[in-house]
């Protein structure tokens, strides 16, 4: 009798995000120094970022009115009662010895984001992903370790307190995730949100923007989490979803091998492609949070929050549903569009202006996209305006000029600007569109290649490109494509 092998356990990952925002105010959250990246060590401090005695702390009202803006676009409850806390943290890049952060009563809770993930068929599959909480809390120095790139292993230390007191907000969600891509999306969703709004650069080479990831593996059907690991340095959406794929595996080894897993903080490595272990993980009583008693608590007003909610933009899921409902767009189309807000205010403008909104979201990802990247420019300084490009388009749709030739002009146009239509008229570039003409340009083509249209004639048929192409070069490339394929074919098999 044979017996059948168990059934091999199949797991999945549960995991959650803890993202640090840098918001873009021009001073700190509770002094005047300036928050400009870049400056030269601890020359943005004063004494009440270097924590020195007698020195009160004063909220920022710009940071206030960002977190309440970010946490509104996140769909959160904001909170009409809030107050700050201290986190006890001993620690050289903070020079207090505690931050001041937001414990139990934060100013936003209970939100969520749409993700959004296009397959390579184009289909979208849409999740959303819940916010646990939005807070305010400001952000510690630099540590830069000689000689290792953590404290073990190091020579010795130097402290940069420029960053001590730069304005974050954490964004904390629940454990909605289950994959590596979905945390990558996650990440996105929320710079894109962030940028939106134009409180944050979200510039993750920078810091700006910082994501901690949780995860952990637990058979599929089980209710129970199983034991958190959270994973720091990485600075890439690409290495989110790497470390997570990667810890994802090192922990259903483990379980299958019976080694057993420990709540602790991991780094991920980059160059080697793991993550190694740092330390064990602290809980909230590690922190003795306790009020902070230099800050009155917080009180925003429901005619305050509604007006800082009448200054919200079109956030990206609502324009990606948008150009795909009445646009007509597909959803990758949608997605790459409303990536970057400048990018879609381009594109809506040139469709306000007249322009067919397939042919400008083509143009604008393609060929102006490709040019912008190359000459290291932005869609905001561009020459060619959102009307321009919107009568370029117009001339191609009503046959005027070929797409090969709005190609020819668009370096002209994207540097210099100007009307398309009386560039292709100073340049004699209007299209060709006159049978008689066009069927004259084919006999004398086929004339000058006897022997290729004996081959074609022969069973050659793909000497049919080679005649497009004498024909384009005959034309200067202003015959009407459609219509010179169609008599070129009648000509070759007549």
């Amino acid at each position: 009798m044979t017996v059948a092998a168990p059934a091999k356990t199949e797991y999945e990952a549960v995991i959650g995000l803890e993202t640090h925002c840098q918001l873009s105010t021009e001073s700190k959250i509770f002094c005047s120094s300036s928050t400009e990246f870049g400056a030269d060590p601890n020359t943005h401090v004063d004494p009440v970022c270097l924590g020195l005695p007698g020195t009160l702390p004063v909220l920022n009202q710009k940071v206030l009115e960002y977190a309440v803006k970010a946490g509104l676009a996140l769909n959160c409850q904001i909170a009409p009662y809030s107050k700050f806390d201290r986190k006890q943290y001993f620690y050289p890049d903070l020079p207090k010895n505690y931050q001041i952060s937001q414990y139990d009563l934060p100013i936003a809770e209970h939100g969520w984001l749409e993700i959004e993930i296009v397959d390579k068929q184009g289909n979208a599959t849409r999740k959303r992903i819940g916010i646990t909480r939005l807070h305010m809390e400001e952000d510690a120095g630099k540590l830069v370790h000689a000689g290792a790139d953590r404290l073990a292993g190091s020579a010795y230390s130097l402290v940069d307190y420029n960053r001590a007191g730069v304005p974050l907000v954490e964004i904390v969600s629940e454990p909605d995730i289950r994959t590596g891509q979905e945390a990558a999306e996650y990440a996105k969703e929320l710079r894109r949100i962030v940028r939106y709004l134009g409180i944050s650069d979200g510039n993750m080479q920078e810091g700006s923007l910082r994501c901690d990831v949780n995860v952990s593996v637990r058979p599929v059907g089980q209710k129970a989490f199983g034991t958190k690991v959270e994973i720091k340095n990485m600075n890439s959406f690409n290495a989110i979803q790497r470390a997570i794929e990667y810890e994802i595996e090192r922990q259903i080894e483990a379980i299958a091998t019976g080694e057993p897993i420990v709540q602790e903080t991991r780094l991920w490595e980059e160059g080697s492609q793991r993550t190694i272990s740092m330390r064990s993980k602290e809980g909230s009583s590690d922190y003795r949070y306790f009020p902070e008693p230099d800050l009155t608590p917080i009180v925003v007003s429901e005619e305050q929050r509604e007006s800082w909610r009448e200054e919200l933009p079109e956030l990206p899921a609502q324009k990606r549903h948008r150009y795909e409902t009445e646009l007509g767009l597909s959803a990758y189309d949608a997605q790459v569009l409303t990536d970057e807000r400048a990018v879609a205010e381009y594109f809506e403008a040139t469709v306000t202006a007249g322009g067919d909104a397939k042919q400008a979201a083509n143009w604008i990802m393609g060929d102006i996209a490709a040019w912008l990247r190359n000459e290291k420019q932005s869609i905001e300084n561009l020459a060619l305006k959102p009307a321009e490009l919107a009568e370029l388009v117009g001339l191609i749709v009503n046959g005027t000029i070929s797409g090969k030739i709005a190609k020819d002009i668009l370096p002209e146009l994207l540097t210099e600007g100007g009307s398309p239509k009386a560039l292709v008229n100073l340049k004699g570039l209007v299209q060709i569109s006159d049978q008689g003409v066009i069927k004259a340009l084919i006999k004398k083509v086929l004339a000058a290649h006897p022997a290729e249209l004996e081959q074609y004639r022969a069973g050659k048929t793909k000497l049919k490109g080679f005649f497009v192409g004498q024909l384009m070069r005959e034309s200067g490339g202003r015959v009407d494509p459609k219509l010179t394929n169609q008599l070129l074919e009648e000509l070759l098999n007549g």
